[in-house]
């Protein structure tokens, strides 16, 4: 009898994560083998077992919701897994799946803050504001706040662990030493209804005797200049943190140190100001010789000012937090008469670290950032607005230092270095930021352009998801619904974004306005909700069609991609009252060109079924509108030609995708959305397809969303695909598609028999085009396509936008031809494009049951295809009309006259016809 192990092992999609927040967690494994049961068994800290399944005669290993006694609240808990396989069944059932080393197969995990025990014991704390000026920040930038708790234990933990979060950011001591390796924590929220908490495993920081718990506290986004206006204090004006820290001990004894009026007191340090636009001013004279140690003399300090908390806003931190995930070195250094500008070759976000000389005391040096340069190499900085200078300060104090800033981050390419007389390559490194998600994917081809192409959205999407996931990390940095929705699925290929994209859906339902309005933003702050209520025109805009939409589309590419059941249940009701708007709406508006009056009752009755009024952003930034024009006017001609269709054409998609979430939740409502999506599907094209297939805005756009999410009656798609085709031929095979439709072109075309033309759009080279980035030498995806004009000017936009990124699931799915049929990849077409004008492809992405990998080779009328599937998943391989139905493990597989069989495919299905 041969043993077979379990590996990867994971609670809610982490491995060996130290809190979760999940009342019932769920657990996932990879089976090395074609697993026919299983069994598991979770025992807590005195190895009394809460739950034990029993054999349960399942081939799944993802997701398996714990069905045992409550958990209790901040308890450790270990699981082990055991997997059947048929070959075990025939020799009696023999269990696999131990691994030798217990860590390989344990994980343990915090119960929520929600438990009600846990509640309580919150409620009982404190906000500890710091003794620093409480002048507004709209004034003048803040410094942050040193605070410091000393407390004294008899003896040293066996276990501790500190709970902590803080309105602002922070970062913490114990023992002298910091605290995780997280930074800028505990990141962005939707602040007014929830505030991440962070746990951490401080046992081996804590000794018998006086210890003490330092914490730097700064504005963050709660306090400091965040969004489009860089307006600062849009959640509070003042700062604040709180804790709990529990130690257990030998003798079983449990102590709770909690923050109190009288035990932290608070000063100001080296950091004159910190902002993450403005930057960060520190000052080395400044810093307390040994504030975070025993024996410093604080009695100087100010006492803190305290607020009860409201613990019904704190929530367990979920996924991965902000972490220094990778260092770029400095390409080159070169000197300029205004300082030393260092390249480091590749856009990013984060900060730069100096390792600089002895220099005289109150000696400024000064680091400015930019994405990229003037046509001359001299400097440029393209952050629209005021409050953004993107500039850190480092004041000396008179001896050798390693400085790297503490709580902002910039986005850059370039980073100019004043007060210096020399700065070597060696000296400057790109410290990089993001939330620390596990990179499942990987792309290359034959081909360099269309390499860098994808190593850009990967830059893109590193960047950008950083907390929440924003829209670009210099000028707005504001998590748009829009952005992601249409730009998830290539996320997940890319990397395993399931807990941080559904923390951020935690963030927008708590954002969703009582009229069932989901809004264009999350985190939406107070001062988001004021300034569109005064606006008018865009500016008033709270919810939009495409971007209020990711309520359903997001949580549906989630289940796609991981077979996350949890997600549809989290968001189905804010997908229900998100359409209880939109029909609401429908009802009582009437788009400004139709009269009541003077409308059939029939046509009133379908007017009254569609969602196609009011102020929205359509097809944003389609090319076409915008060339040749100022920003400020061309920017709101897309929305007013094409809202009135974007709107009922998402409205449609988002009734069906809660169609399809009801069957999967088993609710009662199935039928009837779907129902109601066909008829405002019929009403649609009743008012706005014409009989030969034709739209009212003769726009690509319109016709790849018409297309892609089924607003063209099929025995119309074939017409509307033609004069798809038309306008793309028009632009010379160049796209002139905006934010909504841009994921849709490609396929538009592809499905209705234009597939050369696809690949046309895809290799151009002329803007708007991807390669026409690459070419200009593009390391991330652009917010317009000419940001950078054929004649070198630079325009003041983003060179940091990952929404056109998009194009990266379609090399996925079709240049490789990975894509998934069944939720979670369970079942999976490998259907490679042999004409997609490379000779070489290598992809992989990973999946709950394991990594698929694809690696395609023509060479001479030869192909040669190897796939490698993990158990668990149904794979079919789709190469020169073939079909094979591939096992687990790798199977390669040659096929030549590949050219001759497809004519022959070709004449088979005219004489057909």
């Amino acid at each position: 009898m041969t043993q077979r192990s379990c590996r990867d092992l994971r609670v809610e999609h982490l491995c060996r994560p130290l809190a979760v927040g999940a009342v019932s967690p769920r657990f996932s494994w990879i089976a090395d083998h074609a697993q026919t049961a299983y069994r598991l068994v979770v025992t807590d800290a005195s190895g009394s077992v809460t739950w034990d399944s029993g054999r349960v005669d399942s081939s799944e290993t993802s997701l398996v919701a714990y069905a045992g006694t409550p958990l209790a609240a901040g308890a450790d808990f270990d699981w082990r897994v055991e997997s059947w396989s048929r070959d075990s069944v025939l020799d009696g059932g023999s269990t696999f799946g131990t691994a030798p080393d217990l860590d390989a197969w344990s994980a343990p995990w915090v119960e929520p803050v929600q438990v009600s025990a846990v509640v309580e014991r919150w409620s009982l704390l404190d906000w500890i504001r710091g003794g620093g000026p409480t002048a507004p920040v709209e004034e003048r930038l803040r410094p942050a706040n040193l605070l410091r708790q000393a407390f004294v234990l008899d003896e040293a933990p066996v276990r501790a662990r500190l709970h902590m979060t803080a309105r602002g950011v922070y970062t913490a001591w114990l023992g002298g030493e910091r605290v995780g390796d997280e930074v800028l924590a505990p990141g962005f929220d939707s602040y007014a209804h929830r505030i991440s908490v962070q746990t951490y495993d401080v046992t081996r920081q804590l000794t018998a005797g006086e210890n003490v718990l330092a914490v730097a506290l700064a504005d963050g986004w709660w306090a400091g200049r965040i969004g489009l206006t860089g307006s600062s204090a849009q959640f509070g004006d003042r700062t604040s943190v709180t804790w709990e820290l529990h130690a257990a001990f030998a003798d079983g004894r449990t102590r709770v140190i909690r923050p109190g009026a009288t035990d932290v007191r608070s000063g100001t340090g080296p950091w004159r100001y910190t902002d993450l636009f403005v930057g960060e001013c520190y000052d080395a004279r400044a810093l307390p010789d040994g504030w975070r140690e025993p024996g410093f003399d604080d009695r100087a300090w100010t006492p803190v000012v305290q607020r009860g908390v409201d613990a019904r806003a704190l929530v367990p931190f979920r996924g991965e937090p902000v972490r220094r995930v990778q260092e770029v070195p400095a390409r080159t250094v070169r000197a300029t008469p205004d300082g030393w500008i260092a390249d480091f070759g590749q856009v990013i976000a984060g900060r730069v670290r100096l390792t600089l000389p002895a220099l005289p005391a109150g000696s400024r040096v000064v680091v400015e950032h930019t994405e990229t340069l003037d046509s001359d190499g001299s400097w440029f900085v393209n952050i629209a607005g005021i409050n953004k200078e993107q500039t850190d300060v480092f004041v000396a104090d008179g001896e050798e230092a390693e400085w790297e800033p503490e709580f902002t981050f910039h986005g850059f390419r370039y980073a100019r270095v004043r007060g210096v007389d020399e700065l070597r390559p060696e000296d400057v490194v790109a410290v990089v930021l993001s939330s620390d998600l596990e990179q499942t994917g990987r792309f290359s081809t034959s081909d360099a352009r269309l390499n860098r192409l994808h190593e850009n959205v990967v830059w893109s999407q590193r960047a950008n998801f950083l907390s929440i996931p924003t829209d670009c990390p210099q000028r707005e940095r504001a998590g748009w619904t829009g952005d992601l929705q249409v730009f998830a699925p290539a996320a997940a290929n890319n990397a395993l974004v399931a807990p941080f994209v559904s923390r951020w859906l935690d963030n927008l339902r708590s954002d969703q306005r009582s009229d069932g309005r989901v809004t264009i933003t999350s985190p939406y702050s107070p001062f988001d909700a004021e300034a569109a209520e005064k606006a008018t025109g865009l500016g008033g805009i709270v919810a939009a069609a495409g971007w209020s939409d990711a309520i359903a589309i997001v949580p549906w590419t989630l289940y796609e991609r991981y077979g996350d059941v949890r997600v549809l249940e989290d968001n189905y009701d804010a997908v229900l009252a998100w359409i209880g708007f939109q029909t609401r709406t429908a009802a009582d508006e009437l788009p400004a060109t139709l009269a009541a009056g003077d409308l059939s009752p029939e046509r009133r009755a379908r007017q009254a079924l569609l969602y196609n009024t009011g102020e929205h952003f359509g097809d944003w930034l389609t090319p076409s509108t915008m060339e040749g024009r100022p920003t400020h006017e061309a920017i709101g001609i897309a929305p007013a030609l094409t809202s009135e269709l974007v709107a009922p054409m998402f409205q449609a998609h988002t009734l069906t995708l809660a169609s399809r979430m009801a069957e999967v939740l088993n609710r009662p409502e199935a039928a009837g959305l779907a129902a109601r999506a066909a008829r405002v599907r019929e009403a649609f094209a009743a008012e706005y397809v014409s009989a030969d297939g034709g739209l009212p805005v003769r726009l690509q756009g319109m016709y790849a969303l018409a297309l892609g999410l089924g607003t063209i009656p099929d025995d119309l798609r074939e017409a509307a695909g033609d004069r798809l085709a038309e306008l793309v031929r028009e632009r010379g095979s160049r796209l002139d598609t905006g934010f909504l439709s841009m994921p849709y072109l490609l396929d538009a075309l592809w499905d209705t028999g234009h597939r050369d033309l696809a690949r046309a759009v895809q290799w151009q080279s002329e803007a708007p085009s991807w390669l026409s980035q690459v070419d200009r030498g593009a390391t991330t995806i652009w917010e317009t396509w000419d940001a950078i004009a054929p004649d070198g000017t630079i325009r003041a936009m983003s060179f940091n936008h990952y929404a056109f990124g998009c194009v990266d699931d379609w090399l996925f799915r079709r240049v490789a031809g990975i894509t998934p049929t069944a939720p979670g990849y369970r079942r999976v077409r490998i259907e490679p494009d042999l004409d997609a004008g490379v000779t070489r492809v290598d992809a992989a992405v990973g999946t709950p049951y394991g990594e698929i990998a694809v690696v395609w080779r023509r060479a001479q009328g030869t192909v040669t295809v190897r796939v490698t599937v993990p158990f668990g998943v149904e794979a079919t391989l789709v190469v020169a009309g073939e079909t094979v139905p591939l096992g687990p493990g790798t199977t390669e597989r040659a096929w030549d006259r590949v050219e001759e069989r497809a004519r022959d495919r070709a004449d088979e299905g005219a004489e057909h016809v």
